[in-house]
């Protein structure tokens, strides 16, 4: 059940041979061994991109990659850090002084993310110093959550080693607000698939209250991830926290133009709630209320009534405030209608008609022309994997994850799946020496994986 708290699974390390080499590395570096191993999955996002923060359902899958950490407790108040990666340095801090520096994104710092949330959640005063040592299979900054799964896996970690318990959902929403201190305003998807995943499923998750439904992917396809290898940081980059806030905008102004109380509201999706409106009426709204150009701040307090000291103070947050425009009508027609596909997809899934595969195809298609051209979340490089999948027999292809950068999921007839897979590896990772030298790990099929647990030795 997706209520209970994360599981423990004994395990015989000699069959888990990662396991077993991480044993040995942490006895190498920390002269002792580990007492257990937690591990928290990446995730695809097979539909619904930028709509989280805004209230809406997403449908996620959990992938075989994954963050695995080596736990030791100790008696001292400090945690080290270290990780099997040789280009990420070790780290060692103490327990009682957390500082998470919000201008240099190190994997550190999102593991400190996971430990000062739980901490926090408890009120613990003494927490448990302890020795971990990291291995992860997913690509970082690919989109794929390696920086959520960090701090899951932290908050996990952190959790047990201080012998407390909490439900999956909980520790869910514990990690989603816990990545806010490294400055991402994320949504709660990637945190939510992470402990909520279950093997050969992927999910529905609705928030507020957070919750999860299974769907049934449909047989006679399969689902594969490209990296474009353009990296993208969601903490290092504007572009993130800017359609944040003019998500936000837009809801005070959609708000607004209905008699609501705009200042309480937050997102698009209280806006709807509010009216209680379909989705499609809200697209109609839209199109009344917003206009295509975008706005400056001055129209938008004219708009608001409201002063420019007003909209900085109360309104834009600190890193929002030398922002000059503000595109407020494409934004919100890529949430509702996003939205709105989500919901149409797991419809299919569910209801499962003869053309289901062509019915999901086409949507996943028209969410990433959305992204290209309303959201402005792709790059050129994506636009391109996404003609070339669809090219050589993807029946949909899209951006997955935020976007400018990292990874494409492609719907690919599974009787064609390694044509597939040489036709691209062909024509977008041998054309380039530097796509090339990472191909390795660039191009996968995947199947709904499971969610976080802990592996202690039998």
């Amino acid at each position: 059940m997706a209520g209970d708290s994360p599981t423990a699974v004994p395990v015989q390390l000699v069959e888990q041979p990662r396991l077993q080499k991480l044993k040995e590395m942490f006895i190498s570096k920390f002269g002792s061994a580990p007492k257990f191993y937690a591990r928290a999955p990446g995730r695809v996002n097979l539909i619904g991109e930028h709509i989280d923060y805004c209230g809406y359902a997403v449908l996620p899958m959990a992938i075989e990659q994954d963050i695995l950490i080596a736990v030791e407790p100790v008696q001292t108040q400090v945690v080290q850090l270290a990780n099997t990666n040789s280009s990420y340095s070790d780290f060692s801090t103490s327990v009682n002084n957390i500082q998470i520096n919000k201008t240099k994104p190190q994997w550190h710092n999102y593991f400190l993310c996971g430990l000062k949330g739980i901490q926090e959640h408890f009120g613990l005063n003494n927490p448990t110093g302890m020795n971990c040592l990291l291995d992860g299979t997913i690509p970082p900054s690919s989109g794929l959550s390696s920086s959520s799964a960090l701090v899951c896996c932290a908050g996990l970690v952190t959790l047990r080693a201080n012998g407390k318990t909490l439900s999956k959902v909980e520790l869910a929403e514990i990690c989603t607000k816990s990545e806010r201190y490294i400055g991402t305003e994320g949504g709660g998807m990637d945190q939510s698939i992470s402990f909520l995943a279950e093997e050969g499923t992927a999910k529905l998750i609705e928030f507020s209250p957070l919750r999860a439904t299974d769907v049934r992917l449909p047989s006679g396809a399969t689902f594969v991830i490209a990296n474009s290898c353009v990296e993208m940081n969601k903490a290092a980059t504007s572009h993130y926290n800017i359609r944040v806030m003019e998500c936000r905008l837009a809801t005070k102004l959609l708000s607004k133009s209905k008699g609501l109380e705009w200042k309480k509201m937050l997102r698009l999706h209280d806006v709807q709630t509010k009216l209680g409106v379909s989705l499609e009426e809200m697209l109609t709204i839209v199109e009344e209320v917003l206009h295509p150009e975008p706005y400056s701040a001055e129209e938008i307090c004219k708009c608001l009534g409201i002063s420019l000291e007003e909209l900085r103070s109360q309104i834009l947050s600190q890193n929002m405030q030398d922002v000059s425009t503000f595109k407020l009508y494409q934004r919100a027609k890529h949430v509702y209608s996003e939205a709105a596909r989500v919901l149409e997809f797991k419809k299919i899934c569910s209801e499962a008609p003869a053309n289901a595969l062509q019915l999901l195809g086409e949507l996943m298609k028209q969410s990433h022309i959305s992204c290209r051209e309303m959201y402005e979340c792709s790059c050129p490089e994506l636009d391109r994997l996404v003609d070339i999948c669809l090219q050589f027999g993807a029946i949909g292809s899209r951006l997955t994850g935020a976007g400018w950068g990292g990874c494409t999921v492609s719907m690919v007839p599974t009787d064609k799946l390694n044509t597939f897979l040489k036709n691209v590896k062909k024509a977008y990772y041998q054309t380039d020496g530097q796509r090339l030298a990472v191909e390795n790990n660039s191009l996968f099929a995947t199947k709904p994986g499971r969610g976080a647990l802990v592996f202690v030795e039998a």
